[in-house]
Formats: C-alpha cells, structure tokens, sequence
C-alpha cells in the first residue's frame, strides 16, 4: 500500500475570484406569489445567499477552521477494474489504544464535513462509553477524491474503497456508520464486522421465506413513529424524487449545470438541505460551505450525481436482497426520506440487533443531531451491548 499523504485544503485566489465573477454576472428566475418551498428553493433565499457568497462569505476562513479541525489525508486505492484513485479522508485515533476502528461514509449532498460535530464526540475516552478511531471517507468523485474516469463505478467498488482504505490504515477488522449512499456502501462491503446505518433498506416479509415475519407483520398495527416515516416517505415519493431521476437517467445534463452556474449549484443543493432537514437552522455561511466543497471539488460537482446512474442501471436490486449475517443496528428519524412500513421489514435482509426511532431529525443527523446519532453507536457497541466485542482486540475500552 503506498503511504498517505497529509492534506490542507488550498483553493486557489483564481478559482474564488471566478466563482465571484460568475456570481456577479447571475440571471435569476421569476417566481410566484406565497409558494414558499412548494415549487423548490425560495428565491428570496438563493439571492440572499448567493449575494453573500459573492460578498461577505470568506472562503478562506471556513477552508481554515476545516483544516484546523479535521486531520486530512490523500493516498492512492487501487480500485480492480479502475486503476488507482487519489482518496481525500479524514483519520483521527482516539487516545484509547483499543478504540473501535469505524468507517464513516457519507451521501449527497453531503460530504466528508458531515463527520465534523462527531468526530470530536467519538473519540472522547471514558468508562461509560466506547471510543472509536474514527476515518471519513471521501467517496471518490466528491470533494477532494479522485472520480473515475470509466462507467461502471458501482456500490461494490466503493466498498472496495472504503475497505482497502482502512486495510491501508491498519485496520483489518473495523465497523461502519453511513446513511444516504452510506447504506449502500455498507452493503456492497464484506468485511465490517458491524455496521450501522440511518438509511437503512428492508424488504417486506415474504410467506415462504420469513413465514414468522410475514404473519407478525399482518397481526402488528403500525406504531405513531411507523406512521410518521410511512406519510414521509410518501411525501419524498410524490413531491421530492425528480432530482433522483435526472441523476439516474441524465446525469451529464444537469452536470452542464452544477458545473457552470453557482447560482444552479446553490439552488439544486440548497433545495434538499431545507426539505430534508427537521426545520434544522441553516446558517447562511454553513450553507455556502457545504456547497462551496462541491464548487471547489477536485472532479468538479457533476461527478458527484453519476452514482445515482451506476446504482439505478446496475446492481440495486441484488443489493437490497443481500443479508449479511454482520450484526446491523438502524436509527431512523422523522424527517429522513426512506421509512419502511414495519421494523419487522428490516429483519428480512439484514441480522438486526439494534433499532431506534428518534422524534427529531432528518437526512443529515450526523449534522443536525450528531449526539442522537453517537448516543446510538454507543449504546450498540458498549459493554453489555448488542455489538460490543465485534472487532478483535478493539473494544474501545
């Protein structure tokens, strides 16, 4: 494995003043009156912030409270098929020397800075709660990574990433946390010993294969919480999934877009970081850094959406049918897009050993909610938990 490299963030002053040019030199559509959120993202919203990105957003003071507070790296990951790719990732070790190795991966739009309010916390050594050593994955073609050059980039070949990182880290055996495309990375891998996921994927109970679920599922009435992810998932189905489907169909379309327009950039970001967030208070220059990572990614923002093509014309279906037989535990939140009907659901393709629904949040707990979501991982994998010991040598005690 080559040796890693230590990574600071530096954009250039050319690429920042040509952001500004282009932000100066933006067309804006109209809108019609009191629709709020219904037609997508407000337009009051994107001038106000696209203005502050122009003037008064400082790049370079959130590039260096970045790179001061995550411990950055690069290192090439030889990728079967693809050659080798540049990986951006985050590493930090807890004090603990048995610290559970864990591989955080993220989704869209989000990036490697999800992992920024947990980390802190997972890191933390007490005698009431593991510690974990924690590494966050830049998927490759988001940030700093490299992206393919070839199609067929699939779910098993960012597993592979993910796992030949933390083999190049030392880690042979570790656990996983992800939601989003996070989940689908977990799936494609096979040797996390634990993984636990807050966009998890089930399948209905079938009477010839899960008999016991299929008729408990019939006998059990939905619970309050069951009923709030059923009506939001049909809201996501009915009135939030059109980007999904240019990503999946049409990727390279509307990468003309990401790619060239801030301002469409910052709409098409901007939009799913309200509507998928429990009314989570949006700073504006938090908003400009999620969406300025992209701007200034190395593969440029249109390489980031080809996954939803990869996935949707290639191994989705026999990847929700897996079951690894690794212990899984779920943390599902009110404002999250995808909710199965039933826990029960979730039975049929994973080895659940750990579930919990939370009143508050959305897609993005690593970042609205960040001590829920530590307070999970805790909780399975302390001592007397349903994970605890997974990883050989590294209770996080």
């Amino acid at each position: 494995m080559s040796a890693e490299k230590p990574f600071k963030i530096t954009v250039s002053d050319d690429q920042i003043r040509l952001l500004q040019q282009k932000l100066s030199f933006a067309t804006f559509p109209d809108e019609l009156e009191n629709v709020g959120t219904n037609y997508g993202a407000p337009l009051s919203d994107i001038r106000r912030l696209a203005s502050r990105w122009k003037e008064g957003f400082d790049w370079r003071v959130q590039e260096a409270a970045l790179n001061d507070e995550l411990p950055q790296y690069t290192r090439p990951i030889d990728v079967e098929g693809f050659g080798a790719l540049e990986i951006h990732y985050v590493h930090k070790k807890s004090e603990v020397v048995d610290a559970i190795p864990l591989l955080f991966v993220h989704g869209w739009p989000g990036s490697f800075i999800e992992v920024r309010k947990i980390l802190p916390l997972l890191i933390q050594a007490s005698p009431e709660h593991p510690s974990f050593h924690v590494v966050a994955l830049g998927l490759p073609g988001y940030g700093f990574s490299q992206a393919p050059s070839k199609r067929g980039f699939k779910t098993a070949q960012y597993a592979e990433v993910g796992h030949k990182l933390m083999l190049a880290l030392g880690y042979d055996g570790y656990v996983t946390q992800g939601g989003d495309w996070g989940n689908l990375v977990h799936y494609g891998g096979k040797h996390s010993k634990a993984w636990h996921s807050n966009y998890p994927t089930g399948l209905p109970p079938n009477l010839t294969a899960n008999p016991l679920l299929y008729l408990k599922n019939l006998c059990t009435p939905y619970s309050e919480a069951e009923k709030v992810l059923m009506l939001r998932h049909e809201w996501f189905s009915n009135y939030g999934k059109g980007y999904y489907t240019e990503h999946a169909t049409q990727p390279q379309t509307i990468g003309y877009s990401l790619a060239d327009s801030p301002v469409g950039l910052l709409a098409w970001i901007y939009e799913k970081m309200i509507l998928w967030t429990d009314n989570y208070p949006w700073e504006d220059d938090e908003v400009l850094t999620w969406v300025s990572i992209y701007y200034f990614s190395r593969a440029g923002p249109a390489a980031s959406v080809r996954i939803y093509y990869e996935v949707q014309h290639g191994d989705a279906d026999s990847v929700y049918a897996q079951r690894p037989s690794i212990p899984m535990g779920i943390y599902l939140f009110p404002k999250d897009l995808k909710g199965q009907p039933k826990r029960d659901w979730y039975e049929t393709n994973a080895n659940l050993v750990f579930s919990k629904y939370h009143s508050e949040g959305g897609n993005f707990a690593a970042h609205e909610v960040p001590n829920l979501l530590v307070e999970d991982l805790r909780t399975m994998f302390k001592k007397g938990g349903p994970a605890f010991g997974v990883v050989s040598g590294r209770t996080g005690y």
